[in-house]
Formats: structure tokens, C-alpha cells, sequence
């Protein structure tokens, strides 16, 4: 839980919070609904296919900076790889899902390619920010979102886990093995 708050901290950082702004371009809903898209766009990507969950959605109230509320919040979703990748096949994951993003016209990416746990980041055209990372322990998150739009009510997708309703607990570790993804020696 820390590791992921650590990561929407470092999102939020990315994206900035723009408070100043008049008229969000869409609520906490839509960005949610939006956010979902674009993480199951990017699973859809990944050949072979991986196993995977939801993770910890998270949503901050964005404010003046004074501590008042702007009617405004920092929506992200996210998703957690359940297969198991190895470290030689870390790259190989990355490729695939900084090009997938590419192609959808992500642009300004960061990479950081930090030996053992290494990380992309991007922004889509409009406006949400886009991670991959690895942890420590090799267990890859990819979230999606946007800061500072409008507040308003939010539903979630079934199974997602740290929502009022959901009985679903998160694992920490990747369990799932693939012939593909999990050997250490890429063909």
C-alpha cells in the first residue's frame, strides 16, 4: 500500500495539479471510466498475455495550496501484474507497452531504467499521466490518470479491491508463471 501511494504521490508530482483551472473537462466518473480504458488497452497489448488484477484506485482531493478544496480531485486506477516476469524479460515488457502508448499518441516519456526495478512514464494527448513500474520484489504496476477534475460520484469495476463492497485483497507478490514471461532466459 505504501509502495503504490508512493507511486500516485510520484504521479500527481508528474501531472501537476492545475487548481487554477475554471471548467474541468470531466468529472471524477468519466476520468475513472477513462483511466479503466487505457489500463485494459494496455493489458490487451502485452503478447504473450500476462495474468493480472486491479489494484488500489486512489483519488485525492485537490486544493489552493492553502488546504481549501477546489471541487476538484486526482483520480488514478491501476493494475497489477499476477505474472510472474523475470528480470531478463523486464525489458522486453516495457517495449512492448512504451510502444503501445506510443502508437495511441502518448508522448513527453520518461524512462528510468534503474537496475532491477525500472519504470516508464508518459502523457496521452489528453492530458493523463501513464506508468509502468517495477518493485523490488519484481512485481509490476501499471496505473493511469489525471489530476484535478471535477468531483462528483464514482462507480468501480467488479473485483476492485480497497472500494466500499469489494471483499477482494490484494496479493503482493506475482504468483502466476508463464512459460514466456517467467523463464530467465529470453529465445
Amino acid at each position: 500500500m505504501r509502495r503504490l501511494l508512493g507511486c500516485v504521490l510520484l504521479a500527481v508530482a508528474l501531472i501537476g495539479c492545475d487548481a487554477a483551472r475554471e471548467k474541468p473537462e470531466m468529472d471524477m466518473q468519466q476520468a475513472g471510466e477513462r483511466a479503466e480504458g487505457i489500463l485494459d488497452g494496455t493489458m490487451a497489448a502485452i503478447r504473450p498475455p500476462v495474468g493480472w488484477s486491479y489494484g488500489n484506485p486512489s483519488d485525492t482531493a485537490c486544493s489552493t495550496g492553502l488546504n481549501e478544496p477546489t471541487g476538484t480531485t486526482t483520480v488514478f486506477r491501476s493494475r497489477k501484474i499476477d505474472t510472474v516476469v523475470s528480470g531478463q524479460r523486464r525489458g522486453e515488457l516495457l517495449k512492448q507497452v512504451r510502444e503501445y502508448w506510443e502508437q495511441r499518441g502518448a508522448r513527453d516519456f520518461t524512462v528510468d531504467s534503474g537496475e532491477g526495478m525500472p519504470r516508464i512514464r508518459a502523457r496521452t494527448a489528453d492530458g493523463f499521466a501513464v506508468i509502468l513500474q517495477v518493485g523490488s520484489i519484481g512485481n509490476v504496476f501499471i496505473e493511469a490518470g489525471i489530476s484535478c477534475v471535477e468531483d462528483s460520484e464514482m462507480t468501480y469495476p467488479r473485483d476492485t479491491p480497497g472500494v466500499p463492497g469489494s471483499s477482494v485483497k490484494p496479493e503482493g507478490l506475482p504468483r502466476k508463471y508463464s512459460a514466456h514471461w517467467s523463464e530467465t532466459a529470453p529465445h
